[in-house]
């Protein structure tokens, strides 16, 4: 006699919390407590208590079996963060971040990024990409994506920072990814973007300013090629450091072999620096980060 099986439980819906407040007796206590008391199901957890600043930082990944929608458990929670004084938020894990790339002349970042958000290695929905350049309309059409041609001039500067913001707006975008944007953000669009734009640039600045920095490498003699992703803030290159990446040359290569080697780490780094912070992952900490990978 055929038995048939049981239906598959619908897998558990899955959620993210990240905080970060004063260091003090209780914290995990308190988050575990409210967890257990709501239904819900921790699947990992990553903390870290930092005694130069005197702040704790948490991330954690659980599940709810129980219908929840993540409204409630926002509202549920506030308590919580009330008492501890706490700087937190609560997402569904499931849901890819919204995203904005910007690039100028050199693709080889956004290209990365589109084919990684493509075959699913990020969890990000690209809603656009805006750039100064048309050279990489055709590249982003192929992937059925908006391009946006924003042309800055010294002039229109702030016209088309007001654009880009426009665009942010339109589109809820929850990051910016400057891929090699070759144009200086200001300190007003630094502000009203904080904590959600992303940078990458190779590792020699200072060192090598300028125009053809791998070259002047080259004559240098260097040893090691890097890039760093960071975010972005009114100090230029100076944001809080998410990501960097090395590789080793030797006395060999050319100038253009050290551009090569440069794309490659400068693709890595700024590729696991949007992933980590879609994932959630990432916490401002002053002028550092705690990534909890």
């Amino acid at each position: 006699m055929n038995q048939q099986s049981a239906p598959a439980a619908a897998p558990a819906d899955q959620y993210v919390l990240t905080l970060s407040c004063p260091d003090k007796k209780g914290i995990v206590h308190a988050v575990s407590s409210y967890l257990f008391m709501t239904g819900c199901n921790i699947e990992d957890s990553q903390q870290f208590g930092d005694h130069d600043t005197g702040l704790f930082f948490m991330r954690v990944h659980f599940s709810a079996d129980a219908p929840v929608t993540v409204e409630k458990l926002r509202a549920s929670f506030a308590a919580v963060g009330d008492s501890f004084h706490m700087d937190w938020q609560i997402n569904r894990a499931d849901e890819k971040m919204r995203i904005l790339l910007m690039v100028s002349k050199f693709g080889h970042c956004l290209n990365d990024l589109l084919f990684r958000a493509r075959i699913g290695a990020l969890p990000v929905e690209i809603v656009g990409v805006v750039s100064n350049h048309t050279d990489f309309e055709e590249l982003v059409g192929s992937y059925n994506i908006p391009f946006h041609h924003i042309p800055v001039t010294k002039d229109s500067k702030s016209q088309a920072e007001a654009k880009l913001l426009e665009i942010v707006r339109e589109e809820d975008v929850e990051l910016v990814v400057l891929a090699r944007y070759m144009q200086v953000i200001s300190d007003d669009l630094c502000k009203q973007l904080s904590g959600r734009i992303i940078n990458i640039h190779h590792s020699f600045l200072p060192s090598f300013k300028g125009a053809k920095p791998y070259h002047q490498a080259h004559a240098r003699g260097v040893k090691l090629i890097g890039a760093t992703a960071h975010y972005v803030t009114a100090d230029l290159d100076e944001g809080p450091i998410i990501e960097q990446e090395v590789e080793r040359v030797g006395h060999g290569v050319t100038p253009d072999q050290l551009v090569a080697v440069g794309r490659d780490v400068e693709c890595q780094a700024l590729a696991r620096a949007v992933k980590w912070h879609a994932e959630r992952r990432i916490l401002l900490n002053g002028r550092r980060t705690v990534v909890f990978a």
